[in-house]
């Protein structure tokens, strides 16, 4: 099971220290991809980062102004392209003159991608972050580490100093990460996860909800949740059933039926990497009507 962690206090626009060298500002934006919402990093004191700005909402902008008094901002770094992180770099890049670092996505959407974990196909970063980039400031040092999975564009940046992590969407203390393919890649994922738990780190900090303080058996949760989904699914073939949308229900019993739409965008990604392995075969490119069955 993993070691869920949900409780965290929220006030729209209130600025709050949460570490020597972290404040955070959560955008009004509570849904059930955002959690709480999303929650903008500063890091540092004088000079600052921003990291994952958010959605362009006017309450935001000026709440993150309210935030940094007299405070310049050098650096805006973003996680990844979706509507809930990016399109708020622009406005506070014109306000603040800082420049905006990133990774750009190349991959399309599929056609029928999550409405509320749609990308910003406009994002494009003024300097773009390949992983292995160092950021710095008074006092502070940012290291890009590239995180491919829930995007192909992901990027998470440690923050030397403190041993944390800001993990954007790539690992969330409330929930799992929704894995959306063309540009979600489920063997991606799990990859970078391996990457991630390698470092250690003492904290991670997503971009929706609570910190994450025990980060490596959490992430060993993670990692044996969704080999379990894995198992599921080779169960449900064996069962007979051949399609993603026929599993769902079954996989996902405990889960509100509203919510089918992205589990059954997950067991996609996941039957991807299980046909990739040779462990399931599907006639034509797979998607969420193929039909599939097992090798063998």
């Amino acid at each position: 099971m993993i070691p869920y962690v949900r409780e965290i206090d929220i006030d729209y626009g209130r600025c709050d220290v949460v570490s020597p060298l972290i404040r955070r500002v959560t955008a009004k934006n509570p849904g059930p991809f955002t959690y709480m919402g999303t929650g903008t990093y500063i890091v540092g004191h004088g000079e600052v980062a921003v990291i994952d700005p958010g959605p362009d909402l006017a309450d935001h902008l000026a709440a993150i102004q309210a935030a940094i008094p007299g405070e310049r901002v050098s650096h805006i770094l973003i996680t990844h392209h979706h509507l809930d992180h990016s399109p708020l770099a622009r406005p506070l890049a014109a306000i603040t003159g800082a420049r905006v670092y990133g990774r750009a996505v190349t991959t399309a959407h599929a056609e029928d991608e999550i409405v509320l974990e749609a990308g910003n196909d406009v994002f494009v970063p003024d300097e773009p972050v390949a992983g292995g980039e160092v950021f710095s400031g008074p006092g502070w040092t940012l290291e890009a580490i590239h995180t491919p999975g829930h995007t192909s564009n992901h990027i998470c940046y440690a923050l030397k100093e403190e041993n944390a992590l800001f993990a954007g969407d790539h690992i969330m203390g409330w929930s799992t990460t929704v894995i959306t393919p063309p540009d979600g890649d489920m063997g991606d994922y799990l990859r970078s996860l391996e990457t991630v738990r390698a470092r250690g780190f003492s904290t991670v900090w997503p971009t929706h909800g609570p910190p994450i303080r025990e980060v490596d058996p959490f992430i060993g949760a993670y990692i044996a949740h969704r080999k379990d989904r894995e198992r599921q699914i080779l169960e449900r073939l064996a069962a007979g059933d051949v399609r993603i949308k026929a599993m769902v229900p079954t996989i996902y019993a405990a889960v509100d039926p509203r919510l089918y739409g992205p589990a059954a965008h997950s067991v996609l990604a996941q039957v991807i990497e299980l046909v990739k392995t040779g462990q399931v075969l599907c006639d034509g490119p797979p998607g969420l009507d193929s039909d599939y069955r097992l090798a063998g």
